[in-house]
């Protein structure tokens, strides 16, 4: 039973949301950190799927069409998805550029109850995206012990009439409704107890009854509680789903996993990730900027906002405190308002919310929000720009080195804010190490200023590791090569890391070059339990004339140049 303080939150989901924001033939697919992002539905039917390496997805899918992520082009089309639901309520909270919410105890009792206020959300949201009302994206009440249903989507009716849960075996995922893409991009709604339990009920395209939300999600594997390390420590312990974590006892659950386990299990139940804690009044931390005369143009703002930025990060600190969103609120000569609640989890530099800013300034011009009522038509211009920080938390703290090695020198922050200033927040790239065999699995490249943490660790035992003698050129992709041996013929590598005959000749892009000395091979098997991302493999060093080292890689019998040393 869920905790009766744990509020009601409905959440508007719009899937591939990424993909939607880039434009291309489908198949296509949207790429991050060298895997898959996001895809359309031809490429999924093709067995693309979500972090997928780029060549496994091209070697499923040829024609899959590769688009890098734009954060900036999804914030601006997602605009008018949000000023839709904005329409119901101020207090829209965008997770993430294709998935926002809201609180719906106010609304709900507004518009005639949660069903009537969903389905009002979902006609509204249609409209904005040009789409006509799909039956599935407006959710009834949902029956948390019925079966489940069959069909490639959580089976919905209209308003007045009841539909099923989504259930799933012990040791699989529920069904995620999945169809032929649109012509138009689609998006479902769902209601639950807090946003964990809303953000899947909107996947499944249900609404969950109050106080019901723990048997709702007691079907989903440990893993979508968020911690993948946890996920697979209860998998050995006989513990696969959501439900047989919760039936553990609280006390139980924060002596064995500590505080992390502790907010999955109240995940898990249902419950806000943490107790509330009451507080008589709240500190007013906003931090704001005043333009007099008005300021007529967009981009002194977002140089503004990351002095606002860092003042609010100063006074969060003093306070001994964090916030998980940060409202961005402009004003105009006009009167006219605008507000957008940015998820912040105190996770985001000043750097980072400062790019938010621009992001949201260029999403709601390209909406028309501040197109002027002024003489001829013209803007009236901006007076104010203030971020407010919401939902504040006392701070945990993190861990800094010892006499200061882990923070940077001013000047270079500095000189950062200014490259970024001209670049964009993702110009200026830091390198991090990653766990991984290949050298271009070992780094990746985040952010200045953004947090990182490695989903693999980096020191971690990885058998079929090079030795430590690092390639100076790392192909962003691999280039197709051929090996032959002295006979003109293939060389080839069995299933045993046995191979055919001795490297003669490498042939890189239709030039011959002659083999002096090669090592190898140094097999690597992964992820065999998992079909969609196993991979066989084994690398070869070899020098060719010249002196040249070159990196090869065989894999599915065919061979690929992947790095090369001076």
């Amino acid at each position: 039973m869920a905790d009766d303080r744990t509020p009601r939150v409905l959440v508007v989901w719009c899937p591939d949301w990424p993909v939607v924001a880039v434009t291309g033939d489908d198949p296509v697919a949207v790429t991050e950190g060298g895997r898959i992002l996001a895809c359309s539905a031809g490429a999924r039917a093709a067995g693309v799927r979500q972090g997928q390496r780029l060549k496994l997805a091209q070697r499923l899918c040829p024609e899959l069409e590769l688009r890098d992520r734009d954060p900036e082009a999804e914030t601006r089309r997602f605009e008018p998805v949000v000023a839709a639901v904005e329409a119901f309520t101020p207090r829209v909270e965008v997770i993430r550029p294709g998935l926002c919410a809201i609180p719906v105890k106010g609304p709900g009792r507004y518009f005639g109850g949660e069903e009537a206020l969903a389905g009002k959300v979902g006609r509204a949201v249609a409209d904005a995206l040009g789409q006509p009302l799909v039956p599935d994206a407006v959710p009834g009440a949902v029956a948390v012990e019925a079966r489940p249903a069959t069909g490639s989507r959580a089976e919905s009716a209209p308003q007045a009439q009841t539909v099923q849960a989504p259930a799933a075996p012990q040791a699989q995922a529920p069904a995620v409704p999945q169809t032929q893409a649109p012509a138009a991009p689609q998006a479902q709604v769902g209601v639950a107890d807090g946003l964990f339990a809303a953000v899947l009920a909107a996947r499944a395209g249900v609404l969950v009854p109050a106080g019901r939300t723990a048997e709702f999600l007691a079907p989903y594997p440990v893993g979508a509680l968020g911690d993948e390390a946890l996920a697979e420590l209860l998998g050995r312990l006989g513990l696969p789903t959501v439900g047989a974590f919760a039936a553990l006892p609280a006390e139980s659950v924060a002596d064995r996993f500590g505080p992390s386990g502790t907010v999955a299990h109240r995940l898990a139940r249902g419950l806000q990730p943490r107790p509330l804690v009451p507080r008589d009044e709240e500190p007013d931390l906003s931090v704001e900027q005043r333009f007099d005369p008005p300021e007529p143009l967009a981009e002194p703002l977002v140089f503004v906002a990351r002095t606002l930025a860092e003042q609010l990060h100063e006074r969060l600190a003093g306070a001994g405190l964090t916030c998980r969103r940060v409202a961005v609120e402009v004003a105009c000569a006009d009167g006219r308002t605008a507000s957008r609640l940015w998820r912040h989890e105190g996770r985001l530099s000043a750097t980072a919310l400062a790019e938010r800013v621009r992001w949201q300034l260029q999403a709601w011009q390209g909406a028309g929000t501040f197109t002027g009522d002024g003489e001829g038509g013209e803007d009236t211009g901006f007076t104010l720009l203030r971020l407010a920080p919401d939902g504040l938390s006392p701070d945990q703290g993190r861990q800094l080195a010892l006499w200061g090695q882990a923070v940077a020198d001013d000047r270079v922050e500095r000189a950062v804010a200014r490259v970024q200033a001209v670049l964009g927040h993702a110009g200026l790239r830091r390198i991090e190490p990653a766990g991984g065999r290949g050298p271009g699995e070992q780094a990746v490249k985040v952010p200045w200023g953004e947090p990182y943490e490695a989903a693999v660790p980096a020191d971690a035992p990885w058998p079929g590791r090079l030795p430590e003698v690092w390639p100076a050129v790392v192909l962003r992709e691999p280039a197709p090569v051929r090996v032959l041996d002295g006979a003109g013929q293939p060389v080839t590598v069995d299933g045993r890391a046995g191979v055919s005959a001795r490297p003669a000749l490498v042939v890189v892009r239709g030039r011959e070059e002659r083999v002096d000395g090669w090592t190898g091979p140094w097999p690597a098997v992964e992820y065999w339990w998992d079909q969609s991302l196993a991979r066989r493999r084994a690398r070869f060093q070899v020098v060719v004339g010249g002196g040249r080292a070159l990196l090869l890689t065989v894999e599915g019998g065919a061979w690929y140049l992947e790095a090369g040393y001076d």
